[in-house]
């Protein structure tokens, strides 16, 4: 539990004093937002405003749970290091923070609200996608567990596997699975990310979520010592539990300058690599389909996005809400900023608590 605390800890600090750092550099530089022409009007106030802070969590998580593990080392020098599952963590993560680092970047230099065009963003996304789900599958614990599975996770393992036609069928098929998880959650923090704090705060509670669970999965671990019935084989769920427990330091850290108004913004770079981590703990905790219910605000902003467009289309022009995302129509309505993100982080809250409710009622049933 101290090795938790220790990488929450760490974390929290580098990013509280690192963003206003990082905030002197972008303006010393010019790096500022672009704001769209057709947003909410009340967003133009924000042009200029750094954006790219996602770049501070993901150094501040990287940094913090590297120091951690050399901490524990040198008190411990027989304990384990980094753990597979954690590295491959970190490689989704970084690898879409820098996907989202050179999208900001191009939209800063060019001044303009796009940056990577669809198709390079797509191929970028998708060997970092690919390489993550194929180590996934690989890297046995001497338990024979690997970090990930071909077996479709709700709360844990289900009965329906990918490679039902064999190996080759069912890696080429989870391949396919994680990086739809990929792309749904990229997307989903990426579409909340609009207003001062929402998506960073959100981003808290449900890796707050993973914390627990990664927890409760390794004090309930399958192969301890008196654990029976309801047991868990996920290869290192302490490691990831570490590593839910950085980003919930770091982002809190972030938001203290992230909230409204907003000093600095995380920009596709910490959206793209928040939504990459989302992923992975559902891939590597066995618990994919859950995060449909913890990360439930994420789903219903990408959906309120779905139904607008599609709406649009069938009907020749019509629309169900004012704008999307979600948060932008209760804008056009006349809510306040602050309003909509701290009831937006009730709603989220809800979804969180529903996700923990059903991931401890399954294992009672278990029982």
């Amino acid at each position: 539990m101290i090795t938790l605390l220790m990488g929450g800890v760490f974390s929290l600090i580098f990013a509280l004093l690192g963003t206003p750092l990082f905030i002197k550099l972008l303006v010393s530089r010019g790096y500022g937002q672009f704001i769209r022409d057709d947003g909410p009007t009340s967003h133009h106030t924000k042009r200029g405003t750094p954006t790219m802070g996602g770049m501070v969590v993901v150094i501040s998580v990287v940094a913090s749970y590297l120091l951690t593990h050399l901490i524990v080392y040198l008190i411990s020098p027989g304990s384990d290091g980094p753990s597979v599952s954690g590295w491959l963590l970190l490689l989704l993560m970084v690898g879409m923070g820098l996907v989202g680092f050179l999208d900001d970047y191009i939209k800063i230099s060019k001044q303009r609200s796009l940056g990577l065009n669809a198709v390079a963003k797509i191929i970028l996304q998708s060997a970092v996608g690919i390489l993550f789900a194929v180590l996934a599958l690989n890297f046995p614990d001497n338990r024979g567990r690997t970090p990930a599975s071909t077996q479709i996770s709700f709360v844990r393992d289900t009965w329906v596997d990918l490679a039902f036609a064999g190996t080759i069928v069912g890696v080429i098929l989870f391949i396919i699975w994680s990086n739809l998880i990929v792309t749904a959650a990229t997307n989903g923090v990426n579409l909340t990310d609009g207003l001062d704090g929402l998506a960073a705060g959100a981003c808290v509670m449900v890796f707050s979520a993973y914390l627990l669970m990664g927890i409760w999965q390794q004090n309930q671990s399958c192969g301890s010592p008196g654990v029976t019935g309801a047991c868990y084989e996920v290869r290192d769920p302490f490691d990831l539990a570490m590593l839910a427990g950085a980003l919930c330091g770091a982002l809190i850290g972030f938001l203290w300058w992230n909230t409204s108004p907003a000093k600095i913004f995380m920009g596709d770079t910490g959206s793209l690599a928040l939504g990459g981590a989302l992923a992975g703990f559902a891939i590597l905790s066995r618990t994919e389909l859950l995060l449909l219910i913890i990360a439930g605000l994420f789903v219903l902003i990408s959906l309120s996005v779905i139904l607008q467009v599609g709406f649009f289309k069938l009907s020749g022009g019509k629309r169900i809400f004012k704008m999307a995302p979600l948060q932008h129509h209760f804008e056009l309505k006349g809510w306040a900023e602050v309003t909509i993100v701290v009831r937006f982080w009730i709603l989220c809250g809800l979804f969180v608590a529903a996700g923990l409710g059903i991931f401890y009622a399954e294992w009672v049933a278990g029982l």
